[in-house]
């Protein structure tokens, strides 16, 4: 029984496959079924030409190699930036329109990925930590990616790490208290003189007159600290002001009073009472009781000089580095105000460097509550983004429903409780990244072939900006290495990438108006209209099986409106060239797209520009 015949009696959710594939050109159309939808109207004339997709690529994963320049050299052909610079034609042809950097500013060690962070102002140019390059690279390297990009027409976003330091210079004294590790606001001892690595001495820009800046790091400038080098002790220490030189709290009224607040509350014990002066910023997460330590020396955004220096680093990133916004790495863990107030110094430079072009900036908060970060946003202000870090964890909670064959396996739920959901107009979507691959603290599962339908959902919508992972494009390395995602067979008994066809359908295809077909667990549909001058398109993702229970290729189909001419014909841009399955629109101005079980298809008008595109061979190019 062909396709369309089985369609006759599709009536439930749960009625959307069959075995046999959809119609190819050397296969005869088939009447429409006579359950088709009621008529759709013609899609509206756009007046006004599109604006292209915007996409952005993260350009490393965890166990990126590099081999950067020597400490007296300032090239090397395998370096991180060298090997970006290469690949940055390539990668623009396929519609990538920012890259993010890698924290790019000098690490502790040699090969340190940049979280760990030890001088913001140098990034690649001062001999201090054992090399003059950090990890990625030299400063000479990095301006000649940066102009790369520039000719390109690819934004550059910094990853910046501004919650901590790492790597101090020397010891500095310190007053300080333990505070209990899942509720911080918690004290578990008097209070003490510890010694921590907490002066910044710089050696390598103190050697050239302290270049760009003169700010030396002291011990009161931080507030948290996880080592006491006199003590050799590994502990959660908040520093805090001289006992003898502070006010001192008054724990019996002050207790009280947070008795009664914690019994109104319904919490089954009381709020800690807070030590005058210096301590955690407040306004920050309230996970743990506050959140504002994450690790190594926390920076205190408290103290004037501070705010002072980190805000002419990020101003001097715009004017003389030439960033075209900034990924703000843990932003959770450090004050809400702060950041706010960075933000809009950040705007002001760089309308005044990029001819009155806002920066792009997007704030990390790793939580599968959505309240945590819209609070973030609501503080920072409009035009800001965030990682949709729920809507990730949807695709892992799917792919593993999948994996396990449950019958909960719900793609009508891809949206539920996410960023994207509930404020669109500030998501940057992702499917993975260097912090959820195999092997980090982090790691959040998403079957490799199941990540072409969630790269479908990112790249293919309206809402949203997309993120694509390094990993996903070339595979990553490490001890537990995985091959570049989004494979299926190309027919000759090797794979094809679908990645880069996905990233430049997106360029090409998706646009105009949005209309969902949600309506079965396992297969769910939408097109877009298109617009004056870029066609539209028509998307399928399936979880179904791939193959019927008589070990047939197993195919599923949607009814969906296009808004098209009756008689134009449609094709998979994702299948192979000579094999795409072709749509006839009906009179009703829609048809029945169908895609593989466990995979994606993308229709166009057949002839529309840019299908001549399709597949894509070597996108993004070789690493």
């Amino acid at each position: 029984m062909g396709l369309l015949s089985k369609l006759k009696k599709a009536i439930d959710i749960d009625k959307h496959s069959s075995s046999s594939p959809p119609r190819t050109p050397d296969r005869p159309a088939r009447p429409t079924p006579s359950t088709a939808a009621p008529p759709i109207p013609p899609k509206p004339a756009s007046a006004s030409p599109a604006t292209e997709n915007k996409t952005l690529f993260q350009t490393f994963e965890w166990h990126t190699p590099s081999q950067p320049p020597a400490p007296h050299e300032t090239h090397a052909p395998n370096s991180h930036y060298a090997r970006l610079t290469r690949l940055l034609p390539g990668l623009a042809a396929l519609g990538i329109t920012s890259i993010w950097l890698p924290p790019g500013c000098k690490a502790n060690d040699p090969q340190g990925n940049g979280y760990d962070c030890y001088d913001l102002w140098d990034l690649g140019e001062f001999d201090q930590k054992w090399a003059r390059s950090t990890k990625w690279g030299s400063r000479e390297e990095l301006r000649a990616l940066m102009a790369r990009a520039k000719e390109l027409g690819v934004e550059c976003i910094w990853d910046a790490v501004l919650n901590h330091k790492t790597a101090g210079d020397a010891t500095d004294e310190a007053w300080a208290v333990e505070v209990d590790g899942e509720d911080r606001r918690v004290e578990i001892c008097e209070p003490k003189v510890i010694e921590a690595w907490l002066r910044y001495e710089f050696p390598g820009r103190q050697r050239e007159g302290m270049k760009y800046s003169g700010f030396k790091w002291r011990a009161e400038h931080f507030n948290g600290i996880d080592w006491d080098q006199r003590a050799q002790r590994k502990a959660l220490y908040k520093l805090i002001d001289d006992p003898a030189r502070s006010p001192k709290p008054a724990p019996g009224q002050q207790q009280q009073a947070g008795q009664r607040l914690a019994k109104m509350a319904g919490m089954g014990k009381a709020v800690p009472t807070r030590r005058p002066g210096k301590g955690w910023a407040e306004d920050v997460d309230d996970l743990h009781g506050n959140y504002d330590y994450l690790l190594f020396a926390n920076v205190d955004y408290a103290h004037p000089d501070v705010r002072a220096e980190v805000t002419r680093w990020g101003e001097w990133m715009v004017h003389d580095t030439g960033v075209d916004g900034f990924r703000l790495d843990a932003v959770q863990h450090f004050s809400f105000a702060f950041t706010r107030d960075w933000i809009r110094k950040i705007q002001a430079a760089s309308h005044a460097a990029h001819s009155g072009k806002d920066a792009f900036i997007v704030g990390e908060i790793w939580t599968n509550e959505v309240a945590r970060i819209t609070g973030w946003l609501d503080v920072v202000g409009a035009g800001v983004y965030a990682y949709d870090s729920p809507l990730l964890y949807n695709f892992s909670r799917i792919s593993e429903d999948v994996r396990r064959r449950s019958p909960n396996a719900d793609l009508r739920t891809i949206l539920r409780d996410s960023l994207l959901e509930c404020r669109p107009q500030s998501a940057v979507t992702l499917v993975t990244n260097h912090d959820t691959q195999p092997g980090q603290a982090s790691f959040t599962p998403v079957d490799a072939g199941l990540k072409s339908l969630f790269y479908a959902f990112i790249l293919l919508r309206q809402e949203g900006y997309p993120c694509v992972f390094w990993g996903d494009m070339y595979g990553t390395q490490g001890p537990e290495a995985e091959a570049r995602a989004c494979t299926i067979p190309n027919g000759r008994g090797g794979k094809r990438h679908l990645l880069p066809d996905l990233v430049l359908a997106r360029k090409l295809f998706a646009y105009g108006a949005q209309r969902d077909y949600f309506d079965a667990m396992s297969c769910i549909g939408w097109t877009r209209a298109g617009a004056a001058d870029r066609p539209g398109c028509a998307v399928v993702i399936s979880i179904g099986p791939a193959v019927t229970k008589e070990g047939l290729d197993s195919w599923t189909a949607k009814k969906m409106g296009v808004g098209a001419r009756m008689g134009e014909v449609w094709v998979d841009v994702l299948a192979e060239e000579g094999e795409r399955p072709e749509v006839v629109i009906g009179a009703d101005g829609g048809g029945l797209f169908s895609c593989r079980g466990g995979g994606v298809a993308v229709f166009v008008r057949k002839g529309a520009v840019g299908v001549e595109q399709f597949p894509v061979r070597g996108g993004g190019g070789d690493v």
